[in-house]
């Protein structure tokens, strides 16, 4: 296992300076249908549900979180990027807990040992999950980096109903997923907000 990611984090800092731009799409944009044609998971698109173990032992079953969430697929843990990319989203995740209402997790082919691991290193509140023989991953149908070499760096931003409210692919800036997914819940709570600030507004409107 850890020849396996040390292998993926060079293949991961060899490929990053030759993977394309990243891509997003979003429930608010008006060419969501057409840019989310390379990501299987389109917007609008009720997420596959999952059970898969945390770095504590804890079973997280998708379908039973009834708030947002924030589901993002990692190549292997304690890779360069990876770290980055943890580390970001750990500094925001009681935000994303309060302000917005929401929760994360993390997702990779790692064992429970290897998630332990991680986390303890980098202090991690949120459940990183281990999706070992990638089943998840392939459910999601989460699109391959660096010309099919490496597993995808990829962000879902789920409503509480678990319908895809964006998509955000990028293996080479790690960082830029947690600004892409609070953005994504910005504008989800102000739609949700706006659309149930007045009940009575859809026959005012009439």
């Amino acid at each position: 296992m850890y020849i396996k990611t040390a292998l993926v984090s060079l293949l991961v800092a060899s490929a990053s300076a030759f993977v394309p731009s990243s891509t997003i799409a979003n429930s608010h944009s008006s060419s969501s249908a057409s840019t989310t044609t390379k990501l299987d998971l389109a917007v609008g698109e009720t997420a596959p549900d999952f059970s898969l173990v945390d770095q504590n032992g804890k079973t997280v079953k998708r379908s039973s979180i009834k708030k947002p969430l924030i589901v993002y697929f990692y190549p292997a843990d304690s890779t360069p990027g990876c770290t980055v990319q943890a580390t970001e989203f750990n500094k925001q995740v009681n935000d994303i807990r309060k302000k917005y209402g929401a929760d994360l997790v993390g997702i990779s082919g790692q064992g429970v040992e290897s998630k332990q691991a991680f986390a303890k290193e980098l202090g991690l509140t949120f459940s990183i999950l281990a999706d070992e023989g990638d089943k998840v991953r392939t459910s999601f149908k989460v699109p391959k980096a660096a010309f099919g070499f490496l597993p995808g760096r990829v962000t879902y931003v789920l409503d509480k109903n678990g319908v895809c409210v964006s998509v955000y692919d990028n293996l080479a800036d790690a960082k830029s997923h947690v600004a892409a997914a609070t953005t994504a819940l910005d504008e989800l709570k102000g739609s949700g907000s706006s659309s149930n600030s007045n009940p009575f507004a859809a026959f005012l409107k009439k």
